[in-house]
């Protein structure tokens, strides 16, 4: 157990700095271009190969792991070629018709951009495109890393690719313009790939192209049936961004900008933990299931929430409370202004409620993945986002404009995590456990709000000081609630 803290905070440290450095590329993004349309721009031209990073790499490899976990050692070796040559020649396809077809998938989901800001995004897409491909290859293969207890090195790929988007995208501004990032992109996700790759050869032998089904036919069809219904269902974050990118479109120029910078934010402390969490747990939970231990997997499933509510509901309030503080101090320098910091800091406040049932409804989702019934969980999903969020939008979005996208967003994944916490406790008996947890975080969210009526002096004050509560409150729930 020890060992794995180790591990896990290994991960953690690993994830906080390439986190930093991916949310420090967008900080500098705001510097340089503010809420312009360049800033929109490249945000939307990033937009489709981080969807298909996160969404296709995730849904291959979550169902990777599932699968690969069950076979003998000779049935993973083809298994894992087949894997590979099936995804190099797909990705690669899709990365060229990208390329060749860029203005169409641009005009296609993003036709609300004015003229200019059409033709620069569709421009930056060309050159991303290939990120697709070489992102999705890299997570995939931080899944068969992972599979061998190397979490520390797949989490330095992470790290390796952010580093190098933002030093090539600061460095090649001045000559490059908003293109230095575009290049940054397909750089770093080469450099991950590449990385990952070349250290597997050395340590295991290289994985050569090839095709057999006959040899893996019961286990491809698995990782098939497993993998679609997964590729929905965690699309489900990538669809709200999506979403909420369409409608932006069709508001004022920038708000593509303000959504994003706003909703990075929030991702940010969800993000480290989820990603330090599931790189750690997913694989023990798979394993866990699969040798049928499931008193051990109804404990995880506990911890699991237990230590989310913890961590998420002061950090919800704490951005709630000082999000203009927030937004100010990290953001209004250069291009972005005051009327900047002003349009962002209340659409964080909206979207900070959406922290805590976006990270419960990830976690409780890999459980039903590794237990291969997915198609509830993706059900869930559709139904929230292309229902519940959708019909909010599009009924108040004329009265409350890009809030009424905010809350959209909100009303859905509160309804998607409770959806889930009904259908594990009904399907599998995991229950969140004794309730004291919740009243005590409830009880620090109060204690937050207090005292920063108190905290009237310059911003840096109000969110050191604001923050040391925040943390004390967090360290004493997770001594209190092992």
């Amino acid at each position: 157990m020890v060992r794995w803290l180790k591990i896990l905070g290994a991960v953690a440290v690993i994830n906080v700095i390439a986190r930093l450095l991916g949310f420090g590329r967008e900080v500098i993004i705001g510097y340089q271009y503010g809420t312009s349309f360049r800033a929109d721009s490249i945000i939307t031209a990033f937009t489709i190969p981080n969807f298909i990073y996160l969404v296709v790499g995730g849904a291959i490899t979550t169902a990777f792991i599932s699968v690969q976990s069950k076979l003998s050692k000779d049935k993973q070796t083809r298994f894992r070629q087949n894997i590979f040559t099936l995804l190099t020649i797909i990705l690669g396809a899709l990365s060229l018709v990208s390329i060749l077809f860029a203005a169409f998938w641009i005009d296609l989901f993003f036709s609300g951009m004015s003229p200019e800001a059409a033709e620069l995004t569709t421009k930056l897409y060309q050159v991303m495109a290939p990120a697709s491909l070489f992102l999705v290859i890299g997570m995939w293969l931080s899944g068969l890393w992972n599979m061998e207890g190397h979490y520390r090195f797949t989490a330095f790929s992470t790290l390796l690719f952010n580093g190098l988007f933002l030093l090539i995208g600061v460095a090649f501004t001045q000559a490059l313009a908003t293109f230095s990032y575009a290049i940054g992109a397909t750089i770093g996700s080469l450099a991950m790939a590449l990385t990952l790759y070349i250290a597997w050869q050395k340590k295991y032998g290289p994985i050569p192209m090839q095709w057999k089904w006959q040899a893996n036919q019961n286990e491809l069809a698995r990782f098939i049936k497993l993998s679609v219904p997964i590729l929905f269902g965690g699309a489900t974050l990538q669809f709200y961004f999506f979403i909420q990118r369409i409608f932006a479109a069709q508001l004022e120029e920038g708000l593509i900008a303000s959504i994003n910078y706003a909703t990075k934010m929030t991702q940010f402390p969800q993000a480290i933990l989820m990603t330090s969490v599931t790189t750690v747990i997913y694989p023990l939970l798979a394993k866990a299931i699969g040798d049928g231990q499931e008193e051990k997997v109804g404990r995880i499933y506990q911890k699991g929430v237990r230590w989310l509510v913890l961590l998420l509901v002061p950090a919800t309030v704490y951005l709630y409370v000082y999000a203009e503080q927030i937004i100010r101090l990290i953001f209004e320098y250069g291009a972005f202004d005051q009327l900047s910091t002003a349009r962002t800091f209340p659409l964080l406040q909206w979207f900070a409620f959406s922290m805590l049932p976006l990270a419960l409804t990830t976690f409780i989702t890999r459980f039903f993945y590794a237990k291969e019934q997915s198609y509830l969980p993706v059900f869930y999903s559709l139904l929230s986002v292309f229902g519940i969020n959708l019909v909010i939008i599009v009924g108040w979005l004329e009265e409350l404009g890009p809030f009424a996208i905010a809350l959209g967003t909100v009303v859905a994944t509160i309804v998607n995590m409770v959806l889930l916490c009904i259908s594990a406790y009904v399907r599998y008996s995991y229950t969140i456990g004794r309730l004291g947890y919740v009243v005590f975080s409830v009880a620090g969210g109060f204690v937050i709000w207090g005292s920063s009526l108190l905290l009237d002096a310059n911003d840096w004050v109000m969110l050191i000081g604001g923050g040391l509560i925040t943390g004390v409150w967090i360290l004493a729930g997770l001594r209190l609630y092992r």
